[in-house]
């Protein structure tokens, strides 16, 4: 058993209470994904269960934290930085459960991630392993540890399709305890059995929280309908009120009128309307205790929502955006070759995407589109790369970022946008550095939208979006107008934006038959 009682967490920077009074238990067999909007501070809470000092410089925390022996693993949502430096080798060699392991126990696991069976023993830096190797390497390190309880932030980033597969299978075979977040509404729904929601109403001034026990597509209609029933009574109630209040305004008229008419001539009559109007009050007053019970219209955290380009991105159907021909495909570092005989031609306003396994040189072939479209004068070309940091000034706020003319009227409508991102006032001259992955995704996305772009490169789009924007997000960039070249390995997103998908393979790009 896990228990959380009484937690309440304030960030100490702007002062803003990310959870209050939280109080929830689970138990062995629990499957519970902590959902909500970035920066409402799941990684922070996530944080806290496995170790309250990890959140101790940024949040002041009081609450009780209730285990039974228990081991905890813990996947942060980035690797750490001390780790970006080390071999392979020497990241795992650091656990000490490491050595306990047989190669052929060591070749199994690796088999599972679809790795090698050399990868533990790798000269590779961490730092430089594809988005997807580098979970892979934490997750497995983290299950050589023999963990009870599973803390998962984000481990479905950047893994390819077969890996989410195998991860779908271990939280759904794990016998103990998995509290996770995770953007992927696919392994969401269908691992899933509990569900952490945190929230910030009334313009992120106010936190609410619920725990539901039940799968997440039942809680989010079951919701829903509650919502739905909800505004349905208090907009009936609200119209009774009229009602009512109108009627109780000609009484109260009506005997007031009578009242200041009346003769001192006719002291009875008198007395007698002195105590109608005391009655009158006293319904007053009781229709406002009842008003204080009255249905009140349900409070929604609202997701997210912007236009992605106008008329003027969408390009000729027959115009060929892309036409690539690549006689080889190597790594950054130019000593492996990845691919060979890569040929791609976009057309229009398509949307396509790339998948393949980690490590195949997915990124690296992405940047190779992106240099050569940026450099040209016939489109207009925006790029998001996996790491946000590439483009992104760490050091300057949201609103330096994009309103870099310094001018009043652009910083005005640059905060304005990200009002409607659900940025607070605090949050839009916080540092980009101190953001969440999806704040910071956030910000890529408004540049693109200033910046009339016809053509989006980017590298897995969904990755940082919580489940509840990520029906937005793809209602976005398949009304986008322009054309779209990605990796993904979000399967809704690739269901529902992109019209061909092809799949990176050593002997170059293959079409997917189902796509």
């Amino acid at each position: 058993m896990l228990q959380i009682k009484h937690l309440t967490i304030l960030h100490k920077k702007d002062l803003r209470v990310l959870v209050e009074d939280f109080r929830c238990v689970l138990n062995d067999g629990d499957k519970a994904v902590i959902i909500g909007e970035e920066g409402n501070g799941k990684s922070t809470l996530l944080q806290w269960i496995y170790n309250p000092a990890l959140v101790e410089h940024y949040c002041e925390a009081t609450g009780e934290r209730i285990l039974q022996g228990q081991r905890l693993g813990y996947l942060p949502q980035e690797l750490p930085p001390g780790d970006r430096e080390k071999s392979v080798y020497e990241y795992f060699a650091e656990e000490t459960l490491f050595w306990e392991q047989t190669p052929r126990e060591l070749g199994a696991m690796a088999n599972e991630f679809g790795l090698p069976a050399d990868f533990f023993y790798g000269a590779q830096k961490m730092g430089v392993l594809s988005g997807g190797e580098k979970v892979k390497a934490q997750l497995m390190r983290l299950l050589l540890t023999g963990p009870d309880v599973l803390l998962l932030d984000e481990p479905s980033n950047d893994i390819d399709l077969e890996t989410l597969e195998w991860l779908e299978k271990l939280i759904l075979g794990w016998e103990r305890i998995v509290v996770f977040i995770s953007h992927d509404e696919t392994l969401i729904e269908r691992t899933a059995n509990t569900v952490i929601h945190m929230e910030q109403i009334r313009r992120k001034t106010k936190p609410r929280y619920t725990v539901a026990h039940m799968p997440y597509r039942q809680y989010i209609e079951e919701r829903s309908r509650s919502f739905a029933r909800q505004e349905q009574q208090a907009v009936s109630d609200r119209k009774e009120k009229q009602i009512r209040d109108e009627k109780f305004r000609r009484i109260y008229q009506s005997v007031g009128t009578a009242l200041g008419n009346v003769s001192r001539q006719a002291p009875g009559v008198g007395k007698n309307l002195k105590d109608k109007m005391h009655s009158v009050k006293a319904m007053k007053r009781r229709f406002e205790r009842e008003d204080e019970q009255m249905t009140q219209m349900p409070e929604e955290e609202d997701a997210i929502f912007f236009k992605l380009g106008d008329a003027s991105a969408k390009i000729p159907d027959g115009k060929r955006v892309l036409e690539l021909s690549m006689g080889a495909l190597y790594t950054p570092d130019g000593e492996r070759l990845l691919a060979r005989n890569i040929e791609l031609l976009l057309r229009g306003s398509e949307k396509i995407c790339i998948v393949g396994k980690n490590g195949a040189g997915k990124t690296t072939l992405l940047h190779a589109i992106a240099r050569e479209l940026l450099a040209r004068t016939d489109v207009r070309a925006e790029y998001m790369p996996q790491n946000y940091e590439e483009l992104l000034k760490l050091s300057i706020s949201p609103v330096a970022f994009l309103a870099q003319s310094g001018e009043k009227e652009e910083e005005t409508r640059v905060r304005t946008y990200l009002g409607a991102l659900k940025y607070t006032a605090d949050e839009m001259v916080h540092t980009i550095a101190e953001l969440s992955g999806g704040q910071k995704a956030k910000v890529l996305l408004l540049k693109m939208s200033l910046s009339g772009a016809n053509v989006l490169i980017l590298d897995e789009p969904t990755r940082n979006f919580s489940p509840l924007s990520g029906p937005v997000i793809r209602r976005m960039l398949r009304e986008f107008p322009g054309a779209i070249i990605s990796i993904s390995h979000d399967r809704k997103y690739i269901a529902e934006v992109c019209d061909k998908v092809y799949r990176l393979t050593p002997e170059g790009l293959v079409g997917e038959p189902d796509c």
